[in-house]
Formats: structure tokens, sequence, C-alpha cells
């Protein structure tokens, strides 16, 4: 299956201008049961299933803005505030959590493309379910699977999504992690996490959510 991004990134750009404000929440103000879930904290039996919907929307990858400066002074403050690192340190940290060849990412209607190099992918995905992984910090976090449904297309044959939500919500940003072997061999990238904003942001009001959030 392929589309054409442009097309499409158009029509989503419109459908979820919503993103484009200043509500860091995006939606309604999270419960204290959804905060503690952001920290990496929470029961096992609170995890709830999500559709890919949640994920609708023109994503970018932030990772050109850590190469090119732009969060500099995101990495500055996580250095201040832990006296035990360093500015550089933050920095490669970062470099390395967000590398991603992949570009812009839009979803919609159970069809995700990925952008990398110029050439974009296309697949209709369906859901594997939700793993909960424990880190060695003692934090949690959740996966939210999903498998191409198409094995003659070149989209990753398996997506995961983690953006420190445990149920139905609409994502804010994102990580992903994708692959082409198995979810099982996605489950042990912990080094590098892609991070995705909405595209309608800016680079100055994603500097500020995550100075802020």
């Amino acid at each position: 299956m392929r589309l054409q991004f442009g097309s499409v990134l158009l029509g989503l750009l419109v459908s979820h201008a919503v993103f484009a404000h200043g509500d860091h929440a995006h939606g309604a103000p999270l419960s204290e049961k959804e905060r503690q879930a952001a920290k990496g904290v929470f029961s096992d039996s609170d995890v709830q299933d999500r559709p890919l919907s949640d994920w609708d929307g023109v994503w970018q990858s932030i990772y050109p803005y850590a190469q090119d400066g732009t969060l500099d002074p995101v990495f500055r403050q996580k250095a201040e505030v832990d006296k035990s690192t360093t500015f550089s340190a933050v920095k490669n940290y970062y470099l390395t959590g967000y590398a991603s060849a992949i570009t812009e990412i839009g979803i919609e209607n159970g069809v995700m493309e990925f952008t990398e190099n110029g050439v974009t992918h296309a697949c209709r995905y369906v859901y594997q379910g939700h793993k909960i992984l424990h880190y060695v910090s003692g934090k949690k976090g959740v996966r939210y699977l999903f498998a191409c449904s198409d094995q003659t297309s070149a989209a990753p044959k398996f997506v995961q999504f983690s953006d420190h939500i445990i149920g139905p919500r609409k994502s804010g940003h994102f990580h992903i992690f994708t692959g082409n072997v198995s979810q099982d061999a996605l489950f042990s990238q912990l080094e590098n996490w892609p991070t995705f904003f909405p595209y309608q942001l800016s680079k100055e009001a994603i500097v500020d959510d995550l100075l802020h959030h």
C-alpha cells in the first residue's frame, strides 16, 4: 500500500490543528493516576489497550533539533539540575536516544506513513497488544504494539509506541520503535527511542514543552 504523503499530510494538518495550540496537556487535565503513570509509577492492572487512533496526526522527529543546537537549552537545564553530569554528557545521551532516519510520520484510519530520506512508505497496521517493561531504575513503561498487515510493504513490519500514557488518550508526543525482525527484538531497544512531536509545532514550542513538562 502506497499513499502520497503530501496529500495526506495536508488533510491531517487541517484535521489535527488542535496540536498547534499551547495546551501542553493535549486534552483533559491529567488525573493523579495518569501523572504518576507518566513518571513510570503505576499498577499493571491499570494498563489498558489503546487504538492506533490515539496517535493520529502528522509528526516530526526532534532529532534534527538535537543535532543543530535548538535543544541545547533543554540539555543545559538537565545538566544544571543533575550536578553529577555535564551538558556534553546529557546532549550525547539524547543524541543517541533521539537518533532516527525517519523524519516524518503520518497516521490516519489505521494507516501509518513513514518518510525517510525523502521517500515515504505506508502500511495498514493491526494491534498486537501491549507490553509492560520494568527498568533498572525501578520505574515501568508500556509499549503498544502494532504490525504491518501487508508483507510487500517497505514500511516497518513492527512498530511500538511509548508515550508515558497507559490507557486510551490522545498522545501529545511519543517515542517509537520500529523494525523488521519481531516485536521481541524491539523490547531490547532501550538506548535509542526516536521521539516525535506534532508536525505543526514550531521548534520554539517544542523547546518550551521540553523545558516545562
